[in-house]
């Protein structure tokens, strides 16, 4: 599984004009699955989102987590982190899971996220037409990738 980690001073997911999911400062996780994912990754990927350490501490230091802060986490499902650009202009997505794989790894990712931080956590709707919305605080973009756990 990837993500695209955002730290965000606000962040809001839209359909058809109307808002599914919104936080305030925290982090906006944009997550994709790619074949042969696991259940072990879902929960990796969570566990790491959850303690990374990218907010500020008072020292303005990035020191502190979400679970830390009690910040807002926005997840928004995108296979598009899974092109590939090799050849060609026109990106390949063959990497990317299928949505009868996906979406089990999606839900369980967030489940899983939603265990370690002890709320909640909006999302969009997976598969849909999404405006996402978010003002980058930083700005901080860090990609996470479950098949690299170096």
């Amino acid at each position: 599984m990837r993500a695209l980690i955002q730290r965000v001073t606000q962040a809001s997911v839209a359909m058809e004009g109307r808002i599914v999911g919104e936080i305030a400062a925290g982090l906006l996780v944009l997550v994709g699955v790619e074949t042969d994912d696991t259940a072990a990754d879902a929960d990796w990927l969570a566990a790491k989102i959850a303690g990374l350490r990218v907010l500020a501490d008072g020292a303005g230091k990035m020191n502190r987590s979400v679970r830390e802060t009690g910040g807002g986490v926005l997840v928004i499902s995108q296979f598009t982190l899974h092109a590939d650009t090799a050849k060609g202009n026109r990106p390949s997505f063959l990497r990317a899971a299928r949505p009868e794989e996906a979406i089990p790894l999606y839900e369980r990712f967030i489940a899983r996220l939603e265990a370690d931080l002890g709320r909640p956590v909006p999302r969009g709707v997976f598969g849909a037409d999404m405006q996402v919305s978010l003002v980058n605080n930083g700005p901080v973009t860090i990609p996470i990738d479950s098949r690299r756990r170096e």
